[in-house]
């Protein structure tokens, strides 16, 4: 391959790279949207505080911290911990560089970084919806610290760094439905259980109080975000786009991508329509997001009918979930654990259906570890974090609202709740 060649590969691999972490990095806003619509008006100034925060806090800790874990060979940036000064580090990232290191895979290093950057951001912002309306924003947030530097990044490793999952057992996760979203849902769940489901929530026999989302067009509008993101999220992980081969790939992710979300909004639909007697549209947004998580472990094996069958089972088991969460009085008011837990666990075993260099033992191992590592890990902080500075909003500062307790102002001053 000539130099030109090379270089002209580099060029639209890393640019690629760098527009999909974009659309990636627009998530962000996805998921701002659909909590703050999915929550009581009187909680959505300090959601959004909490999505906003989280993304920077992200940034900065994967940065000094997360990603020398996640990728211990790769010096992009220099640790904190041997060295305060020089964060930025001297890495060449010349062509001749790039190529010795990454063999038939051109992109900058740094446009990597910026990539796996928004993933830990994704998988943080899961979190921040299931104990929303309730959890104190600065104990959220020194959660956020913890997750982003330290937990995340481990289990991360042993799936994408070379570690244990796929040097062992033969993992596959392509695009993280078990790394990102299965480990976010984990942390989640913890945290959820541990603060306690909001007040009246559920009754001393076990009855369940519906609280309906004060802004239903947003939490619709957040949706189409995190739909149109996931292209950038499934797509951008084939890494390269700049031969045949991997331009195909790219076309047929994008492709199984948008039917799996298909999939899964229709079958939730009807099957919302079929328990409830109504068509839900909360049950509708939660199903094409099931469907997005649930084929992201594999977007690039199966056929778009097999796709749109993947999607859908993840619209079918996120509506039961859910219902069932309440009947065991786990309180997750945006219904995150259900969309990135419960699917992304189908998601990582869809792989079997098209991948056959995939195995049972291989992705049950994913699942496994994953869990167990993020949710005594989880544990662990949100305990430490409860002892020193406590979890959850006083009872009266919940009943008014965190807006005016957690940020003092609200998102909609000229309404009442």
């Amino acid at each position: 391959m000539t130099p030109e060649v090379i270089s002209l590969s580099y060029a639209l691999d890393t640019f690629y790279f760098l527009v999909s972490g974009a659309l990636v990095m627009w998530m962000a806003a996805g998921f701002a949207m659909l909590e703050a619509g999915l929550v009581r008006s009187k909680n959505t100034a300090e959601i959004l505080t909490k999505n906003v925060a989280l993304f920077a806090i992200a940034c900065i800790m994967f940065m000094l911290f997360g990603y020398n874990l996640m990728y211990p060979g790769d010096n992009v940036f220099n640790s904190l911990l041997p060295k305060l000064g020089g964060i930025l580090s001297g890495t060449d990232n010349t062509v001749e560089a790039v190529v010795a290191s990454a063999g038939e895979t051109y992109y900058s290093g740094m446009a990597d970084f910026f990539f796996q950057v928004v993933f830990v951001a994704t998988a943080m912002s899961i979190v921040s919806g299931a104990v929303a309306e309730r959890m104190k924003l600065w104990s959220f947030l020194l959660f956020a610290v913890v997750f982003t530097a330290v937990i995340y990044p481990i289990q991360g490793y042993w799936n994408w760094g070379g570690g244990i999952l796929t040097g062992k057992f033969g993992y596959f996760d392509y695009a993280g439905s078990g790394t990102v979203h299965l480990a976010g849902a984990v942390a989640a769940i913890v945290g959820a259980k541990m603060v306690g489901a909001r007040k009246d929530k559920y009754d001393k026999n076990g009855n369940v109080t519906p609280i309906p989302g004060a802004n239903l067009p947003l939490a619709t509008i957040g949706m189409f975000i995190l739909w149109m993101g996931r292209f950038g999220f499934n797509g951008g992980s084939e890494l390269k786009v700049s031969n045949i081969d991997s331009a195909n790939a790219v076309a047929l992710v994008f492709v199984n991508t948008n039917m799996a979300a298909a999939g899964g909004l229709v079958v939730a639909l009807l099957t919302a329509r079929l328990l409830f007697g109504k068509a839900d549209l909360t049950m509708a947004l939660n199903g094409a997001l099931a469907g997005l998580v649930a084929i992201t472990a594999s977007p690039g094996t199966p056929t778009p009918l097999i796709a749109t069958f993947i999607g859908a089972v993840g619209g079918l088991i996120v509506v039961f979930s859910i219902i069932g969460f309440d009947k065991i009085k786990i309180d997750d008011p945006v219904g995150a654990i259900s969309v990135h837990g419960v699917a992304g666990i189908w998601g990582v075993l869809a792989v079997l259906i098209s991948n056959d260099d995939a195995t049972l033992t291989g992705q049950l191992a994913g699942i496994v570890l994953i869990t167990l590592w993020v949710g005594i890990a989880s544990f662990i902080v949100w305990f430490i974090i409860d002892k020193v500075v406590g979890l959850r909003v006083s009872e009266e500062e919940e009943f008014e609202g965190v807006d005016i307790a957690e940020c003092g102002l609200e998102a909609y001053p000229e309404f009442t709740n």
